[in-house]
């Protein structure tokens, strides 16, 4: 099984969570994967946008009152960031 990673960008504005993401993301393998913790609104379309455009899996994305969850795996060849 592949690591996991924890990023938590609880309590940042658009558009740092996507941006420390991609930073966090930039280093890990491959399959790599990295659960994000977000407190913004906006990562709700940020994060899974920028899954898409840089060839991650968005695994699970879910909500518990004002906190999101994000699992993601970084996708082969994905090593570029925002």
């Amino acid at each position: 099984m592949s690591e996991s990673v924890l990023i938590d960008v609880r309590g940042l504005k658009c558009p740092l969570p996507v941006l420390k993401t991609a930073k966090r993301m930039a280093p890990l393998a491959p399959g790599t994967r990295v659960s994000v913790l977000a407190t913004d609104p906006m990562a709700a379309i940020d994060l899974p946008h920028f899954c898409n455009e840089n060839g991650h899996r968005l695994i699970e994305a879910d909500r518990a009152g004002d906190l999101m969850r994000f699992e993601i795996e970084k996708g082969p060849g994905a090593d570029r960031s925002r």
